[in-house]
């Protein structure tokens, strides 16, 4: 049976990495054969605590999701970028990180895929009125995404596994990650400098151009975006202070989109449709196929086996851990790694006892 299992997941998970059918195939397939094989059933499934699936995670990401969606029927993202763009007068290095700086912060409050999706169209838009290439800029906006989406726990889907996993609160991440975050920023700015160079060619009369756009007349609904913005600063405080309210931040988030929709008046397809529906379907999938090897003990044998081998070098361990980590990340997408490693470390930490440095 074990062997079984292991072969289950170790297929769906060479599927999902190569792509060779969609993830959300190879996620849901990998869990129905889980469920054939009886290693789960659906009451482990969907309501076992260990082993199930997270509903603190899928309903975290779905009340973000609908926020965002609501969001962008402003406009507000646009406006962000023509005004930063005429901020700065077009001057290429400084309209970079002006762009850079406002996806990391957007990325650090809502999703960082969303917000590079939302501020790449409008990018593409002022590089053209300022005759620059736009590759460059959006390779920098990708990367500050990742940057500022470490910041906190709603900036990056892994962020929200880890936490659910190792009961960490939004301030532990703020605390501990938003410094760190900043000093990333400030260091990636340099090498942008440095690294795109060649892409900082000032054309005046482009400036020119782009400083007779009217940023105003991209916001669709002024009324909605002051609305939104203050629901998404109580979202926010909700955030900050759950810990203290003793609410989980799925419920803030699902609070704070219905609270959205509720004064947005829009109709459901309009903010529904901007879902990603399938994202959620395949966070399913993982969270049960992750189940299911911890239901059969081999999560709990890899801990334990990793704890023989590293013993009380914990520096070792957390070492391999980053390492291991950053380069499996460059070839799996960081979502079905994290789901199955934080477990992982998990049964690691649990093995290495109270010691502080387990």
């Amino acid at each position: 049976m074990t062997a079984a299992v292991v072969a289950v997941f170790v297929g769906a998970y060479i599927l999902i990495a190569t792509e060779r059918i969609h993830r959300v195939a190879a996620a849901l397939g990998g869990a129905a054969l889980m469920v054939l094989l009886g290693v789960v059933d659906a009451h482990v499934a969907f309501f076992s605590d260990e082993t199930g699936v997270d509903w603190n995670v899928i309903f975290l990401l779905l009340g973000m999701m609908v926020i965002v969606s609501v969001l962008k029927q402003t406009g507000v993202f646009d406006f962000l970028a023509i005004w930063a763009a005429k901020r700065v007068r077009g001057k290429p290095f400084a309209l970079m990180v002006m762009l850079v700086c406002i996806t990391a912060v957007a990325s650090a409050l809502l999703d960082n895929v969303t917000t590079v999706l939302l501020i790449a169209p409008v990018t593409l838009l002022v590089c053209d009125r300022l005759a620059l290439p736009p590759v460059p800029f959006l390779i920098a906006e990708a990367l500050a995404s990742n940057i500022g989406g470490m910041a906190t726990l709603v900036g990056d889907p892994p962020n929200i596994i880890i936490a659910s996993r190792a009961d960490l609160s939004f301030n532990d991440f703020l605390v501990n990650l938003a410094p760190l975050a900043l000093i990333c920023m400030v260091a990636f700015i340099g090498l942008c400098r440095i690294m795109f160079r060649s892409a900082f060619t000032y054309d005046e009369a482009r400036a020119a151009d782009v400083m007779e756009l009217d940023e105003r007349e991209v916001i669709r609904d002024g009324a909605l975006l002051v609305r939104s913005l203050i629901v998404l600063a109580a979202v926010m405080v909700g955030f900050i202070a759950h810990s203290a309210l003793h609410v989980e931040p799925s419920l803030v988030a699902l609070l704070g989109a219905g609270a959205l929709v509720a004064v947005s008046k829009l109709q459901p397809g309009e903010y529904l449709e901007e879902v990603e529906w399938p994202t959620l379907v395949f966070f399913m999938g993982l969270f049960i196929m992750v189940g299911a090897l911890v239901e059969i003990g081999v999560i709990k044998t890899l801990g334990e086996a990793v704890t023989d081998a590293v013993g009380t070098r914990y520096f070792l361990a957390s070492s391999i851990l980053l390492w291991g980590s950053a380069v499996l990340s460059g070839i799996v997408d960081n979502i079905p790694y994290v789901a199955t490693v934080s477990p992982l470390v998990q049964g690691l930490v649990d093995s290495g006892g109270d010691t502080p440095q387990a």
